[in-house]
């Protein structure tokens, strides 16, 4: 289904997207009801990087910017910011008159407490520090206004701040509780507040009319935790839930016939290759590893596994990712100019292709199978190895274990090209076991430095025309975001990211 006619079935129109929020004392009504996949174990910021924490938190809490689904970037709790002293010093004017859930103020002290925390001996403890290393200090200005000391140019710095690590915590209740108390039981200046948490159960979060956004036209939002996409999918078709974020492919035509529930399937940032190891074994050479790429038919297996929920990929990033070259086209499935291309590289007939992927995963699973079809056809002699994420994550892959390919799937909720191919192409990465190109580097460290927006764009597209040129992987496939919809919510227009954010929603 096309965004558009996901939004017109959910009935959204891009007027309504652009009318205000409610104004405070506005009547509220009903309750939402929302499955995801994991229970965080954390409701604090610096905690987590799960998507399923973002789904529900994001409600909680806001940053010093915003970015709704249109991909736009806008003020929140800062209502403008400068670049001072040569691009060293960011300057935010902060909003007025706003107030944690707990009748605290926010201001200036509220911004540099959050940051001081996420970049000190507490951020350490969690995975979102690394994000927000370009940050020296906040020094504080005035009471609404702080400046961010910059150690390095950060060109994303603005997108990371509408979310994760970036969300706006309160000092005086986190001094005063201490952080395994905040973990329980968060406190934010977002548009609902929270209520109670059952762990491996449920987060209940109710309207905070005080939301210096406006009230919340819904009274409550309430956050199950469902790992089991068959329950979710039962549980959406009872009504029991009005969002599901877990639908397989092979579910999607279910959902889609459902009376009461309308199936969301959109371009998401997730992206899906098979890395290709550059150091040993057939796929060395590079001409090997292009003959591999056209010797996998992407667009079959897009049809076949994934049932038309996702595009093919030039590179290893979604056409809603910045630094996204249109122009770029995937080499072509030809199975015959591939296996012309491996009897001139002197390719052994019967020569092995591993293939390392996540064991859990049941739809690279069938990938994977496809893909090891095509490399038969090739001549050559295929095998898969499934892992435990864990041990493929922290073992397989950073330690240069893998065989001849390995499964690659990477999200980004920046939307920034950057947050993706440093972390894949650039040397001494954790996803980067095997290369060490200078020249692919040079280019990755230029562009950080970069604040003028169309050339770094250029340099971002240089950079994934490169990685296709030296046939770093195979890049599969861009696979939708997919979710079901109770045709009661209203006023929903579906996160790309599913970071969902419900001030306007409402329920019949």
């Amino acid at each position: 289904m096309k965004f558009s006619t996901t939004l017109k079935a959910l009935g959204f129109t891009v007027a309504t997207a652009l009318v205000p929020l409610m104004a405070p004392g506005a009547q509220a009504a009903g309750t939402i009801t929302v499955a995801t996949t994991i229970d965080p174990g954390s409701w604090d910021p610096i905690d987590s990087f799960l998507v399923p924490w973002s789904s529900a938190a994001n409600n909680i809490y806001d940053g010093l910017t915003s970015r709704g689904p249109d991909m736009k970037l806008q003020p929140a709790l800062a209502t403008s910011w400068e670049f001072l002293d040569n691009n060293s010093r960011i300057r935010f004017k902060l909003r007025q008159n706003v107030k944690f859930h707990n009748g605290e103020p926010f201001n200036a002290e509220a911004v540099k407490f959050t940051f001081d925390r996420l970049l000190g001996e507490e951020g350490k403890k969690g995975p979102q520090q690394s994000n927000y290393n370009s940050i020296s200090k906040v020094e504080i200005v005035d009471p609404y206004t702080v400046d961010f000391i910059m150690k390095q140019p950060d060109p994303v710095l603005l997108t990371k701040l509408a979310g994760y690590g970036g969300m706006i915590v309160p000092p005086k209740y986190i001094q005063e509780k201490g952080d395994a108390h905040f973990n329980m039981n968060p406190v934010g200046t977002g548009p609902f507040k929270f209520v109670e948490y059952t762990p491996k159960v449920n987060l209940v979060l109710e309207a905070f009319p005080e939301h210096w956004g406006g009230a919340p036209k819904l009274d409550k939002v309430v956050t199950r935790f469902i790992p089991e996409a068959n329950t979710q999918v039962a549980e959406l078709q009872a009504g029991r839930i009005d969002i599901a974020t877990l639908i397989p492919f092979g579910l999607a035509p279910t959902v889609e016939k459902s009376p009461n529930a309308t199936l969301v399937s959109i371009t998401g940032p997730t992206v899906v290759s098979l890395r290709l190891n550059t150091k040993e074994g057939i796929t060395k050479d590079v001409n090997v590893r292009k003959a591999l790429t056209m010797a996998v038919d992407r667009e079959a297996i897009i049809k076949a596994v994934l049932l038309g929920h996702g595009k093919s990929i030039a590179s290893f990033q979604s056409e809603l990712s910045f630094g996204n070259d249109p122009a770029m086209k995937p080499l072509p499935f030809d199975l015959a100019k591939a296996k012309q291309m491996l009897q001139q590289a002197n390719v052994p007939a019967g020569a092995p292709v591993r293939i390392d992927f996540r064991g859990n995963d049941a739809t690279f699973r069938e990938v994977a199978q496809a893909a090891a079809g095509y490399f038969q056809a090739l001549g050559l002699k295929p095998s898969l190895q499934p892992h435990e994420p864990p041990v493929l994550l922290n073992d397989i892959i950073p330690n240069g274990k893998t065989g001849e390919a390995w499964h690659n799937a990477w999200g980004g909720w920046t939307f920034d090209y950057d947050n993706t191919a440093y972390l894949m192409y650039h040397s001494g990465e954790k996803w980067n076991p095997y290369d060490n190109d200078p020249k692919l580097n040079a280019l990755l460290e230029k562009q950080r430095t970069i604040y003028d927006v169309k050339e770094r764009e250029k340099i971002l597209q240089e950079v994934a025309r490169y990685v296709a040129d030296q046939a770093l992987e195979i890049p599969l496939y861009n696979q939708n975001t997919v979710m079901g919809v109770n045709k009661r919510v209203k006023n929903f227009v579906p996160p790309a990211d599913l970071r969902f954010r419900f001030n306007a929603v409402t329920v019949e």
